[in-house]
C-alpha cells in the first residue's frame, strides 16, 4: 500500500505491518523488541523530571526540520530546562487516512535520527488512523522522562535584582521557517533552528550552580518566557534592544509583516536567568558549545517596573516587551 488506510489503524495484520516495516526496525532498541504493552525502565537513584507535548505542525517538513524531529527535541529540551538529562520518550502518532505511506516512514527515520541526536529512546508508543480531512496530515503525542542533575534551577521565585538575562543564539528562526514556508514563492535565507538544547544546559550547569531558572522560548518567544518569569514577582526585566541576536533575515521578515522578533518561536535556543557574578562563566561555558557560538548577555533584572519586561532602546528609550496577544502563527510546533 502507498497510502495509509483505516485497516492500518484496526489492530490486525495490517496494523501489525505498519509496526513491523516501519516503527520497530528504525526506532529499534532493547525496549522496544520485547513488543510489549509498556516499558520496563531501570530505577533510578536521583529525582525523575517527566513531561508531555503534543505536536501539530503545519507544514510537516520544513527547512531545517519536520513534524518527528521536532516532536523528539522538543520534549527532550522541555527536560532539560528543569536541569534533567533527557533519557525515554514515547511517542503517539495520530495518522490521517490517505497519508502517503512514504512520508511516514521519513517521518519516522527522522524522530530515529533525532533520538540519536539528542541521547534518547523512544520505548513505548502508539498509532491511531482517523478518517480524511480529521488530522490533516498526522499529529504526535509525546512524554519523555529525565534524571535532574545536581544544582537544577531553583526556579523563577528565586530570581533576584541584578541577576543576567543569557540567550543562547539568535531568536525567531523556526517561526520565520514555518512563516515563510507557507507562503507561495517566499524564500528567505534562515532555516529553523530545531535542535537539541540539553549541551547547552550541561556546559552552563557546569559553569554556575546559581541558575534562577531557563526555558527554552518556543511558542510566544523570548518575550512570553521573560514575562513568564516574572509575572507574579517583584521584579522586572531590563533588556538591551542591542544586544538581542536576530539574523538579518528574520528582522526583515519582521519589518516586512509587523512581527515583534521577541514573540517569534524558537526550538532550539536556551533562555537563562543566573546571578550576575556567574553570568560571563556561563556565557563563556554556552559559546563553547555548537549551538551557542554566539550567546550573549541580553539583559539584567532590576526593580523598576516590576512584573514587567522591557527594552532600553538603542536612543536611549524604553519600550514595553509584553506577552503576545492572540495567535501570531498557529501551529508553529
Amino acid at each position: 500500500m502507498k497510502r495509509i488506510t483505516l485497516a492500518h489503524g484496526g489492530g490486525g495484520r495490517v496494523t501489525r505491518n505498519l509496526l513491523k516495516d516501519i516503527f520497530y526496525p528504525l526506532l529499534d532498541n532493547e525496549y522496544l523488541r520485547g513488543e510489549t504493552d509498556a516499558a520496563v525502565l531501570p530505577a533510578s537513584d536521583r529525582p525523575l523530571a517527566f513531561t508531555t507535548d503534543a505536536h501539530v505542525v503545519n507544514p510537516l517538513f520544513f527547512p531545517g526540520g519536520d513534524i518527528g524531529r521536532l516532536a523528539v527535541y522538543g520534549t527532550a529540551n522541555d527536560l532539560a530546562v528543569m536541569g534533567a538529562e533527557p533519557q525515554y520518550l514515547t511517542l503517539g502518532c495520530i495518522i490521517e487516512e490517505g497519508m502517503p505511506v512514504d512520508d511516514l516512514k521519513r517521518v519516522v527515520a527522522s524522530i530515529a535520527d533525532a533520538a540519536r541526536d539528542a541521547n534518547v529512546k523512544v520505548v513505548a508508543g502508539d498509532t491511531k488512523v482517523v478518517g480524511t480531512g480529521a488530522a490533516d496530515g498526522l499529529f504526535l503525542c509525546s512524554a519523555g522522562v529525565g534524571t535532574l542533575l545536581p544544582h537544577a534551577p531553583s526556579g523563577a521565585q528565586t530570581i533576584q535584582p541584578s541577576d543576567a538575562v543569557i540567550v543562547s543564539g539568535p531568536i525567531g528562526d523556526h517561526g520565520a521557517t514555518i512563516f515563510a514556508a507557507r507562503q507561495s514563492g517566499m524564500h528567505i535565507d534562515v532555516i529553523s533552528d530545531c535542535a537539541p538544547i540539553f549541551p547547552l544546559v550541561q556546559a552552563a550547569m557546569k559553569a554556575s550552580s546559581q541558575i534562577r531558572v531557563m526555558r527554552d522560548p518556543t511558542r510566544g518567544g523570548l518575550g512570553a518566557a521573560l514575562n513568564e518569569f516574572i509575572e507574579n514577582g517583584s521584579v522586572s526585566i531590563e533588556l538591551n534592544a542591542g544586544a538581542i541576536p536576530v539574523r538579518p533575515a528574520v528582522q526583515s521578515l519582521c519589518d516586512l509583516m509587523g512581527f515583534e522578533p521577541m514573540h517569534l518561536a524558537c526550538e532550539g535556543r536556551l533562555v537563562i536567568i543566573v546571578a550576575a557574578e556567574d553570568a560571563e562563566a556561563v556565557l563563556q561555558a554556552l559559546r563553547s558549545v555548537k549551538g551557542g557560538e554566539s550567546a550573549a548577555i541580553i539583559g539584567r533584572v532590576d526593580t523598576a517596573h516590576p512584573g514587567m519586561v522591557y527594552q532600553r532602546t538603542p536612543v536611549g528609550g524604553k519600550r514595553i516587551v509584553d506577552m503576545p496577544s492572540g495567535e501570531l502563527l498557529p501551529r508553529i510546533c
